[in-house]
């Protein structure tokens, strides 16, 4: 099976979320980063049950919900497909994206995490919406993982036959500096986790990052 077409893109800026599993904390995020224009955030915290899970999606999709924007849970395609969220983002530890998307059905939202040529093209294949492509800048959260740096994941972005949304050491400032890149390889989106998750003013950033997100993708 393979998605339906989308009439309207994911949002282009995503944040993940950083597993310490703290709902109160994440919620508290969600609702000042939604203020400052934040459209779509995906639940990465490994931790909790699939009810922990169910949960917060429906403590934290009304947030979403009443701006158009996305509520995504990593890895649990059985839980997304309880239709508590809009989605599920698939890694290695996870279903085969072909597989996500048969249990999921055609509606909704399917991303697939990428490295490289050959799992863009499987995600693409399987019925994948989106792909994350990581990491394209050194980042924290993956000490010792080599970066693929911005013309490598420019010319993966330009090659793949679905969206593309960078992700890995995401900062305004390397936002701006995509927009030096052809059109073909600018990515679809960014996703981050720290930038805004362990942010001092997680408002402030945010409302960084969107406009960073807006200039970089415009035409």
């Amino acid at each position: 099976m393979v998605a339906a077409p989308r009439t309207r893109a994911l949002p282009p800026l995503l944040w993940i979320s950083d597993g310490r599993g703290d709902v109160e904390r994440l919620v508290g995020i969600a609702t000042v980063a939604v203020a400052a224009g934040l459209r779509a955030v995906q639940l990465r915290e490994p931790s909790w049950s699939a009810r922990q899970l169910a949960d917060a999606c429906a403590r934290m999709r009304p947030l979403f919900a009443r701006v158009g924007g996305a509520l995504l849970v990593n890895d649990r395609v059985d839980v997304a497909a309880s239709g508590c969220c809009d989605g599920a983002q698939v890694g290695h530890r996870s279903l085969q994206v072909a597989e996500a998307r048969r249990v999921l059905g055609a509606a909704p939202w399917l991303g697939a995490s990428c490295h490289d040529a050959e799992e863009l093209a499987v995600a693409a294949a399987g019925g994948a919406d989106f792909a994350l492509l990581s990491p394209v800048w050194p980042t924290a959260s993956k000490p010792g993982n080599p970066a693929l740096d911005v013309a490598a994941a420019g010319a993966l972005t330009a090659a793949a036959r679905l969206p593309v949304h960078w992700l890995g050491g995401v900062t305004a400032a390397r936002i701006a500096a995509t927009q030096a890149l052809p059109r073909s390889q600018r990515p679809a989106g960014f996703a981050v986790l720290g930038a805004i998750g362990a942010a001092a003013d997680p408002a402030a950033v945010t409302a960084e990052l969107v406009r960073s997100v807006a200039a970089a993708l415009a035409p």
